[in-house]
């Protein structure tokens, strides 16, 4: 495919996914009709489609319109491209720009929509992030870096990095933990790479992995990832401890993955039903990684961002809450629970600590990090509570 043949892929599954239809969906149905793309055409194809995706808002104010034309006519003018060179019409590629798409005087009406907010959300959004939220913004029109994580049952970082060299995947050390690597060259070879399928390393987001470095797995001998779903986080606790890890989901087919997923990096990890959760409570420690609203992690998924409303946020947060209080009964006195969500939104995140404080009496609060996705990792919190010994 053309350079300008791969822009009307883009534009024609912008205009479905703009109806309603999911992304991947669209995107896969696309590849299989579309036999004639390469690997390296779908790629491309894809990487429009996200990046438009992500600056939904300031690509329609700067293409004319939100339509897949339209955002890609952005995506050109905002990456500093000359329109004409890919909108000419010739060899599948966009018709040539019309008198008007020519004449386009592009002007922001609010922050929000510069900078790729919905704006409903940009109050809750810049009250979050104080000075940080145009920052943070910004870096949510980005692709996200990739990041590993080292998998300390079977090797350490250096032993990694030298194993993932020599095939062809280059790596550096994430200051966010111990155990993170960014990916620098060859990120699309990892699933398929001896490293990753033997165990060495697994994905996962530097700050994800901060999160588990933030939890005292030493010093439990039973440890609940609670709402653990694929179990990234249950995964990272087993390479750091001898203790005893389990899982839980309500919804168990999020799990369904672990058991290969565990046995590839020679971890042990106990899924639990609701019913077993019952009987083998209470633990030592235990993470409640809650449904949020995804804020921290809009780079990868910017469909999330776009569907959002202030109706789902009310009801996550309320979600989050009962969660927390389930959580909290699963703790052992002298235990310790921790809340974390990848999101960057005061009222999923500080304000949940502090309500969870009034709710609930006979816990000390330890501590409370926040990641932000301006700082190179994906936005995430975590706030660590320990109970009351004689409760």
């Amino acid at each position: 495919m053309t350079p300008g043949a791969r822009v009307q892929a883009a534009i024609e599954i912008l205009d479905e996914i703009l109806t309603g239809q999911a992304v991947e969906k669209t995107l896969t149905n696309w590849a299989r009709r579309s036999r004639f793309a390469g690997s390296k055409d779908r790629a491309a194809v894809r990487d429009h489609v996200y990046q438009a995706l992500r600056c939904r808002r300031s690509y329609a104010v700067l293409g004319g319109s939100e339509t897949g034309r339209g955002l890609m006519l952005g995506a050109c003018k905002d990456q500093g491209l000359d329109p004409a060179a890919l909108f000419h019409g010739e060899g599948h590629a966009p018709s040539a720009l019309s008198a008007a798409e020519q004449s386009i005087a592009p002007e922001f009406h609010s922050d929000a929509e510069r900078h790729d907010i919905p704006e409903w959300l940009w109050p809750v959004f810049s009250r979050s992030l104080g000075t940080e939220a145009i920052a943070a913004a910004t870096a949510l029109r980005s692709r996200a870096a990739v990041h590993l994580r080292v998998n300390l049952l079977k090797g350490d970082r250096d032993n990694a990095i030298e194993r993932l060299t020599r095939e062809g995947i280059a790596t550096e050390p994430h200051p966010a933990s111990p155990t993170a690597l960014t990916v620098t060259e060859g990120a699309r070879r990892i699933k398929n790479a001896e490293s990753y399928l033997q165990g060495f390393v697994e994905l996962q987001d530097a700050a994800s992995q901060a999160v588990v470095d933030k939890l005292p797995v030493q010093n439990a001998p039973r440890i609940l990832d609670y709402c653990s779903g694929g179990g990234g986080k249950a995964l990272a606790i087993a390479a750091q401890t001898q203790a005893e890890v389990c899982a839980h989901d309500a919804d168990p087919r999020r799990m369904r993955d672990i058991p290969e997923r565990a046995m590839r990096a020679g971890a042990d990890i106990r899924c639990l039903t609701s019913e077993e959760l019952v009987t083998q409570a209470p633990f030592d420690l235990v993470l409640c990684d809650a449904p949020c609203s995804g804020s921290g992690s809009w780079r990868r998924d910017p469909e999330g961002k776009w569907r959002l409303t202030q109706d789902t946020l009310d009801d996550t947060v309320a979600l989050q809450a009962r969660i927390l209080d389930e959580a909290a009964q699963r703790v052992a006195p002298g235990g310790v629970l921790a809340f974390a969500t990848c999101s960057m939104l005061d009222v999923e995140n500080s304000q949940q600590t502090q309500r969870f404080q009034e709710r609930h009496t006979g816990w000390a609060h330890l501590s409370e990090t926040a990641w932000h996705v301006h700082s190179g990792t994906d936005g995430f919190y975590v706030s660590v509570f320990r109970r009351n010994g004689t409760e």
